[in-house]
């Protein structure tokens, strides 16, 4: 799972060298965190955050078959 929010990430800022992406677990729910420079954190988030939103979608979808709970945050 984080090599996929690292590579959508990536694909929307102008500093992919910005993006950090880590991983933790509480109980069974993986919080996986997403830093991007100041500058981008606009184009993560995007309008009204659907753009954070539909990171969230993805990485949902792509735990579907997983016995953990995946949780993005953007800091």
């Amino acid at each position: 799972m984080v090599e996929l929010v690292e590579f959508l990430a990536k694909s929307l800022v102008d500093h992919p060298e910005d993006v950090k992406v880590t991983e933790k677990t509480v109980n069974d729910t993986v919080i996986i965190e997403l830093a991007v420079a100041e500058d981008d954190m606009g184009k993560v988030i995007g309008k009204q955050g659907r753009i954070a939103k539909a990171i969230r979608t993805v990485v949902k979808a792509a735990s579907a078959k997983s016995d953990k709970k995946y949780t993005v945050e953007i800091l």
